[in-house]
């Protein structure tokens, strides 16, 4: 993806939503398979020690959770307004960020479903939240600023090129 290649943000929002409900349509399928066993017949405890039917009906609210999640933030991803032309960095930009060997790499300032990568156009687009420590960094600086942040011992350094 060129600098000057502008990616329209509806379009990757959509490839967004499409990747969430995948998502949770995956989940849901988790959750009628993990209940299933958790009633099956064969689950049902043949000594005091057999915990097999335990451990299915955890399995299922475990699921049942991460369900949810998945309603979560395809309901906070619709609800989502992209700003048209933002100043700084704020939820819903798409930031481009050069590091010290010039390399792009862009990114998508998200509610949730952080770390969620996403092919859109000529460029791979990983989704950050404000959560992350590269999103902390990020937030509300402008375009030219130094962003540095720091993951378990590394550090790492980026311009910001762009922000849309």
């Amino acid at each position: 993806m060129e600098h000057g290649f502008s990616m329209n943000k509806l379009e990757l929002k959509q490839i967004i939503l499409d990747l969430l409900e995948q998502k949770w349509q995956i989940a849901q399928s988790s959750v009628q398979r993990a209940i299933e066993s958790a009633t099956d017949e064969e689950t049902v405890p043949e000594h005091k020690y057999d915990t097999l039917a335990l451990e299915a009906s955890y399995l299922a609210h475990g699921q049942a959770k991460r369900l949810q999640e998945c309603e979560q933030e395809i309901s906070l991803f619709k609800e989502l307004v992209m700003p048209q032309e933002p100043h700084c960095v704020v939820l819903g930009c798409l930031v481009s960020l050069l590091d010290v060997n010039e390399q792009r790499k862009w990114f998508f300032i998200s509610p949730c479903a952080g770390g969620l990568k996403v092919a859109a156009s000529e460029a791979t687009v990983m989704l950050v939240t404000f959560d992350s420590p590269l999103g902390r960094a990020l937030k509300s600086k402008n375009v030219g600023d130094e962003v540095i942040y720091r993951v378990a011992e590394a550090e790492h350094c980026y311009e910001i090129e762009t922000i849309s």
